[in-house]
């Protein structure tokens, strides 16, 4: 298909069949294709590894100089009278991007090429604008006004042709990964793919973390695992492998429906609260896909989650992480949810100011010649200090509770019950829970 598109010869010829003025803007564009697509073919091996082997394998050199050579002509015939680039056209800018993605070239790669070519494209149309010194406004005007638009139809059917590969070449799971390291990226192509994948981008989503610490040697690979909640919750959803050589974090985002008027505020950044039309809380749906992995998982793990427009996930995925490393490690079970700003707000602090956090760390070390305290307390504080409900759940008398309570009253001299006691020693809990400490 790629070798059977003709390239038209050097020249730009106007609507009337006439050989335009060789001192005209267009003109000057269409002497210098040949060597700005030579080039843009050097810049591609220099630039990006991954076209590494156009210094070694003649016929893909010239077939990717043909291409770039062609695309030039093209823009310089269809320009002047604003021309639309045609269906042959778009079909073979396709054939490029599927032959590319399916040559092994990634998503990242992609958007580097994308990026220097529109460089390169830009800087020729200035060359020639400086070149040819007499050149009229309305000439570069008629380009620049041709060049957006059918620079991003093209772009588009390039997107269009390396999704077309990529669903052939990967399984729906790594497909469902892409999608969600495109959207984080901020990757146009990202429309594309949920769209091969038969999912729809709302306007909002919950980007969850859980946050996985490092597994024994033998615990099985968690491929299967991820498989399943993909095809069961029907999400981007990826796995980024920790600095551990069996840690990592487990990133969702869950589509959230859109949001009324009068929804809660919550913040959107770590950094800066901001108003925010999603509340701070976290849907079923998103408990739920916390619940599913935790039980797969076998292993105590920790949630985080922060919801944002589409446009803002990068932002929601950085207080995530950061909230999944705050919140405490639990095993899965019917209460496990993901934590948000308001669960973790004392942690997160804490986290910034590391005196403070030695303070608590002094306080949890000295709980530590007690019985079962800080269990005893992660309930306590779980179960709102009602008495029967710590006791029941921990499957002890209420006297055995009131001992140890009594017992963190001697070792630190704080009441548990007391306000001052539930602000210093919940932090305690989650800090020491979350391995903070470690």
């Amino acid at each position: 298909m790629i070798n059977a598109v003709r390239i038209s010869p050097v020249g730009f010829f106007g609507r009337n069949g006439m050989l335009a003025p060789m001192g005209s803007f267009f003109a000057e564009l269409a002497r210098q294709a040949s060597a700005n697509a030579r080039r843009e073919v050097e810049a591609y091996a220099r630039e990006i590894p991954e076209f590494g082997f156009l210094d070694t394998n003649s016929r893909a050199r010239a077939e990717t100089l043909e291409y770039a050579l062609w695309l030039r002509r093209r823009t310089v015939e269809l320009s002047p009278e604003n021309s639309e680039l045609s269906d042959d056209d778009l079909g073979y800018i396709a054939a490029i991007g599927e032959l590319r993605a399916a040559a092994g070239m990634p998503l990242d790669a992609r958007q580097r090429v994308l990026r220097l070519h529109t460089s390169l494209m830009l800087r020729e149309i200035n060359e020639a604008t400086e070149a040819q010194r007499g050149v009229g406004v309305d000439e570069l005007m008629r380009m620049m006004n041709w060049f957006a638009p059918q620079g991003e139809r093209g772009i588009r059917a390039y997107s269009q042709g390396f999704v077309t590969a990529l669903r052939h070449r990967l399984p729906y799971v790594e497909q469902a990964a892409l999608l969600a390291r495109s959207l984080l990226n901020g990757d146009p192509i990202s429309a594309e793919l949920a769209s091969a994948l038969g999912m729809e981008l709302p306007e909002h989503c919950a980007v969850t973390v859980i946050r996985v610490p490092d597994r024994p040697v033998g615990d099985r690979d968690l491929e299967s695992e991820i498989e399943a909640l993909v095809k069961t919750h029907h999400a981007p959803i990826t796995w980024c492998p920790g600095s551990e050589s069996r840690s990592g974090e487990l990133i969702a985002l869950i589509p959230l429906p859109s949001p009324t008027p009068q929804a809660s505020l919550g913040p959107s950044t770590a950094e800066t609260v901001q108003p925010h039309s999603v509340p701070d809380l976290a849907p079923d749906l998103v408990s739920d896909l916390v619940r599913d992995f935790a039980q797969a998982l076998g292993r105590p793990c920790a949630a985080g989650t922060a919801t944002s427009p589409l446009s803002e996930v990068a932002d929601a995925l950085d207080l995530a992480r950061r909230i999944s490393r705050a919140a405490p490690l639990r095993r899965a079970s019917a209460r496990l949810r993901p934590h948000t700003v308001s669960d973790v707000f004392v942690e997160l602090a804490v986290a910034d100011a590391p005196f403070v956090d030695e303070w608590l760390h002094a306080v949890g070390r000295s709980l530590q010649p007690g019985p079962d305290l800080l269990v005893t307390l992660d309930a306590y504080y779980r179960h709102d200090m009602h008495r029967g409900a710590t006791a029941a759940a921990l499957n002890v008398h209420r006297r055995t509770l009131d001992y140890r309570l009594r017992r963190v009253r001697e070792l630190t001299g704080i009441d548990p019950g007391s306000t001052r006691g539930v602000r210093i020693l919940s932090s305690v809990v989650t800090r020491r829970l979350s391995e903070a400490w470690h």
